[in-house]
């Protein structure tokens, strides 16, 4: 399958996953979740694949959060469409049946951060950062991310950090329990596909609870 903003790719029983918009900083637009629902689809249908790796492309961002301009441009109707569209996507990669890695390659913020949390586990890489800032533009997580990090990290350090905005390092997000392990860039991926090689191809995965706002 051929898309503009992430590239798909299969190998070993894994599929790979990775927004391709590094000028940007992998930022969110609507056409990128619409690519990354069409990818999870298929994968949930390819009974060759087992695991699944998220990344972004670039050493920089894995997701540096929402596509800035584009947001702007919404009314409260698009608004709402749009946060509809993106919790969809979201609950598609939870509910996949199949593990997904997030592997966090660098700043993984806002609807970044959302779409890490909606993954089995998370990996980052020892330059990354974290966070929830979208109160500094005035608005809340739209995609589920004030449901799903208080269910990581409790609910105490998860208002501090969607009160807040403040960025938080990989090392503290593992502390908190937010990530699951931190390693150099350069092994991210090597890590995940070491832990992809473990989970036997007869497993049957579950599910996550799904989120409902």
């Amino acid at each position: 399958m051929n898309f503009e903003n992430i590239i798909l790719e299969k190998k070993n029983a894994i599929a790979y996953v990775t927004i391709n918009r590094p000028k940007v900083l992998n930022a969110l637009n609507m056409a990128t979740m619409d690519d990354l629902r069409a990818a999870f689809h298929d994968i949930k249908g390819d009974k060759e694949i087992r695991v699944v790796l998220l990344t972004g492309s670039g050493e920089k961002a894995f997701i540096a959060g929402a596509d800035i301009g584009e947001l702007s441009k919404n009314d409260a109707v698009m608004a709402k469409e749009y946060t509809h569209r993106g919790q969809s996507v979201l609950n598609l990669i939870e509910n996949l049946g199949k593990p997904v890695i997030a592997c966090l390659n660098g700043f993984t913020l806002g609807g970044g951060c959302e779409i890490a949390m909606a993954c089995t586990m998370r990996l980052a890489s020892d330059n990354a950062k974290l966070g929830q800032p979208e109160v500094k533009l005035g608005i809340i997580p739209g995609y589920g991310g004030s449901q799903r990090l208080p269910r990581l990290v409790g609910k105490g350090i998860a208002n501090q950090l969607l009160l807040t905005g403040e960025m938080i390092t990989a090392q503290e997000a593992h502390r908190i329990g937010l990530v699951n392990e931190v390693v150099p860039q350069a092994e991210l991926i090597a890590r995940a596909e070491a832990i992809a090689a473990k989970s036997s191809p007869t497993r049957r995965w579950p599910c996550n609870t799904r989120w409902r706002p």
